[in-house]
């Protein structure tokens, strides 16, 4: 299932900006057939490829982890498609901060030699909010520079 959210954000200058934010449905550890799982795929890839309007897509890694295939997969899948992204490492209050870095740090290596010049990053906390400002600022920049309207 495709969630969106609409949200109202009031900008620098007083005024109301409408947009949506749109939760895909995860590829990792859903336990489906082989065939829905191919049936997600092809609607995500859809979605993405095909949505004129799409400014940014945040991709949440759970920064506890060390780079997992599939992650890396999708990021390669994004860059073939030149589509815009931005990496979110969640769950960093789960684990020392040392090993947050680590495991952000080699996902970032292995994503050297894919074309990508500029890659936004951003290590966040539900739980403590850390990074909230940092994401929720990019968020703004994107809906500054965007110009299409509904």
């Amino acid at each position: 299932m495709i969630n969106h959210f609409e949200i109202i954000s009031t900008l620098d200058d007083k005024r109301e900006e409408k947009w949506f934010l749109v939760d895909l449905p995860g590829y990792g550890y859903a336990k489906v057939t082989q065939r829905d799982r191919r049936r997600w795929e092809q609607m995500i890839e859809n979605y993405i490829r095909k949505r004129e309007n799409l400014v940014c897509l945040f991709v949440l890694i759970d920064g506890r982890h060390k780079p997992q295939p599939i992650d890396l997969e999708f990021i390669y899948q994004l860059v073939n498609w030149n589509s815009p992204f931005v990496l979110v490492f969640t769950k960093i209050d789960k684990n020392k901060p040392g090993i947050i870095q680590q495991n952000a740090e080699a996902f970032l290596n292995n994503l050297t030699g894919t074309g990508i010049e500029e890659l936004h990053y951003f290590l966040v906390s539900s739980l403590n909010k850390t990074g909230r400002k940092p994401l929720l600022d990019q968020i703004s920049t994107l809906l500054s520079n965007f110009t299409h309207k509904f």
